[in-house]
């Protein structure tokens, strides 16, 4: 039988577009932003809803880790965030190896410190790190000190006053080094120039208040990690879980196990998933989603695409180490949210010198309606292009909702 989400029990089942209603409002997607301006408030309502910003390097429309609010907020002042990783009078994130490197609230950290002692036994991390980090122990010791005495400081800076260091994969030796120390929790990121992380000794990055908390059992912190994960996802299967935080599978699965006996998790049946779900007990009641939204690669709603496509059936991969020619919709795609579906894909690019923001090409998905989501896409790049500073939006004549992109753009 169907039944409505915090009401469930185990043996029930949720249709498909329950499940997506349940997702949506999980992850803020489900109705429009408020109008007005947003505040530090604001933005810390939306990492506390969906847990962390996943940060990338690639930089062709904007750093993964601001969009997320975008989708979610519609126009915000990026200096809020950064204020709040890297301002020290005003952090409230810090950046660790979340869901891949990532932004998380500071409340977080403690339940991070079994990471920390796992990487510092070696356990957990990059081969070559903890390759490099097991044969010279004391060029480890040197680089904490140099940043004892130096910090903050990035890994380029003492290369230049000290190591010359040998290349490996693009590192030197005092990069993999203060990756090492990342890793264990030593140094944290004091704040980036450009996308390059300074570092500081941890004690000097995280607020005492912080580091006054008393570190909880691997158990326990694994356990409220996987909490934080099913809020953020609503409904998901084990592997969603697992790979929110990127939890190692035998650690997950008994951690789920001790979730369900203490009735944190709801087992249920998802209609067209081959695997158990698990609901979130207070996920919203599943209501119409409203909202539209340009999504970023590395948000949560998508980035594990086989759930991706298991929710919306919208097979997604991002092409941008795949060669131009063998590119089926472009460098550096976007899925448009319309509603409940995922209607589009647009392949975006932010000309900053010519202030324009490029549509490349412009993808409908079968069954949508073109005129609709022209509509809404529009309104979705306008809002885009003033939010980056960019005067205009300029579409090409690629792809089968171009046409109707380029006409609804042109009545606007």
């Amino acid at each position: 039988m169907n039944s409505r989400p915090g009401n469930s029990r185990p043996g029930n089942s949720l249709s498909g577009r329950e499940a997506i209603r349940i997702v949506l409002a999980a992850q803020g997607l489900s109705r429009p932003p408020r109008p007005g301006k947003k505040t530090r408030t604001h933005l810390a309502q939306v990492i506390d809803r969906i847990g962390l910003l996943q940060m990338d390097s690639v930089n062709v429309l904007t750093r993964a880790h601001y969009m997320p609010l975008f989708s979610r907020l519609a126009g915000y002042d990026p200096t809020l965030l950064e204020a709040a990783a890297w301002d020290p009078k005003r952090r409230t994130l810090f950046e660790y190896w979340g869901h891949e490197a990532s932004l998380l609230p500071l409340t977080l950290q403690p339940y991070m410190r079994w990471r920390m002692a796992r990487a510092e036994r070696f356990e957990g991390i990059y081969d070559g790190i903890a390759r490099a980090a097991r044969d010279k122990p004391g060029f480890i010791d040197s680089v904490y000190r140099e940043v004892e005495q130096r910090g903050p400081v990035a890994a380029s800076e003492l290369d230049r006053a000290n190591h010359k260091g040998s290349s490996w994969w693009g590192w030197t030796d005092t990069k993999l080094a203060l990756e090492y120390l990342f890793w264990a929790g030593r140094v944290a990121t004091a704040t980036r120039r450009g996308f390059e992380r300074v570092y500081d000794l941890a004690e000097r990055v995280i607020p005492a208040v912080i580091q006054a908390i008393p570190t909880p059992a691997e158990a326990d912190a694994q356990r409220h990690l996987i909490g934080v994960a099913a809020r953020a996802l609503g409904i998901a299967t084990e592997a969603d879980l697992r790979d929110y935080f990127r939890l190692d599978v035998a650690d997950a699965k008994v951690r789920i196990i001790e979730l369900v006996e203490d009735k944190r998790l709801i087992p249920v049946t998802v209609n067209g998933w081959r695997q158990l779900a698990y609901l979130e007990p207070d996920a919203a009641t599943a209501q119409k989603g409203t909202a539209s939204a340009l999504i970023s690669p590395f948000d949560p709603l998508i980035w594990e695409r086989d759930r991706t496509e298991r929710l919306f059936g919208f097979r997604y991969r991002l092409e941008i180490y795949t060669p131009a020619p063998k590119r089926e919709y472009g460098y550096y795609v976007l899925p448009f949210l319309s509603g409940e579906t995922l209607a589009a894909r647009v392949d975006l690019k932010a000309e900053r010198k010519a202030g324009s923001l490029r549509v490349a090409a412009a993808h409908l998905e079968p069954g949508a309606d073109a005129g609709r989501t022209a509509q809404e896409l529009s309104g979705k790049l306008r809002a885009m292009a003033a939010w980056l500073g960019l005067e205009c939006v300029v579409i090409e004549q690629r792809g089968n909702l171009a046409p109707a992109l380029i006409a609804a753009h042109a009545a606007d």
